[in-house]
């Protein structure tokens, strides 16, 4: 009881801070880096190892250079998380930017659904958000919830401002059947690691085997549902410009295994372009393949 109270107390406190601007925002993530880099050591061990291993031909000194652009990063990400709490749409859309949108609209008029899939890169919860806003069909979203409940209710309400719908992974069919009889688009976020019980496939992602996956596959194979990959840019501090590419627009003609390897491919393409903005403090190759 106590520490639901405590949680509660805490969410309030973040919505007080989401009342602050962005630019005083930035400058406490300032402080905050350098609590969680050179105090805490936040992690610094996985994001270390997870950089060695993604990129053995840079030198310690470039993976050093990466590690902390991330950490400057991370502190960002986390403030502007929190500004979401009360975002105007406004000024959401005016820090999110679409090329593409057309193409989903296209679908949307003919009466059909599309699947879309990305990454945990630059601020996915951002981009979801402006997402919501921007089309005229519902974002279902698949997620994995977290342990505590008032934190997960608190990111539910941030999620779901602007009419997304989010889906426990689990519940994934279920919610599908609800918005069947409507265009609907449904987003995975390709790199999540599955349990290793779980982990049936593996690709080649950043030089090491990595366990995937294989929902957005099934899905898109049995449903014919062309496949969109949405490209985060960070084009400065708090604003992001996202590319829908077409990735997969005839699912049921690929062979298996095609469509998992292709996400990861531009994800991985992605992060070798600007590495720093990737969230390399998951512990994302618990295990590997027997």
């Amino acid at each position: 009881m106590i520490k639901r109270g405590i949680a509660h107390l805490g969410v309030f406190f973040l919505y007080l801070i989401s009342l602050l601007p962005l630019p005083l925002l930035f400058f406490f993530a300032r402080l905050l880096y350098y609590l969680l880099y050179y105090v805490i050591g936040y992690r610094k061990k996985v994001v270390r190892e997870n950089l060695v291993r993604s990129f053995p031909e840079k030198t310690t000194t470039e993976i050093a250079a990466i590690e902390k652009k991330f950490f400057k990063f991370l502190a960002n990400l986390i403030f502007e998380i929190i500004k979401l709490t009360s975002i105007s749409e406004k000024q959401l859309l005016k820090r999110v930017k679409f090329s593409g949108l057309d193409k989903l609209e296209h679908h949307f008029k003919a009466g059909q659904s599309v699947l879309a899939c990305t990454g945990h890169y630059g601020n996915w919860e951002m981009g979801m958000l402006a997402l919501g806003a921007s089309i005229s069909a519902k974002a279902l979203v698949i997620y994995k919830p977290i342990n505590n409940k008032v934190f997960e209710t608190w990111f539910d309400k941030l999620r779901t401002r602007y009419g997304n719908v989010f889906i426990a992974m689990k519940q994934t069919l279920r919610g599908m059947a609800a918005y069947k009889n409507e265009p609907t688009l449904l987003c995975f976020a390709s790199d999540q690691t599955p349990k290793q019980e779980k982990s049936n496939c593996y690709v080649n992602f950043l030089n090491q085997p990595t366990a995937a996956f294989l929902g957005i596959e099934k899905i898109a194979k049995s449903t014919n549902r062309p496949i969109y990959y949405f490209k985060v840019n960070v084009i400065e501090k708090g604003y992001y410009h996202v590319d829908i590419l077409p990735m997969c627009m005839e699912p049921s003609l690929t062979k298996d295994y095609e469509i998992t390897n292709l996400q990861f491919k531009f994800l991985e393409d992605i992060i070798n372009e600007h590495p720093e903005y990737w969230l390399w403090s998951h512990k994302r190759w618990k295990f590997k393949p027997e």
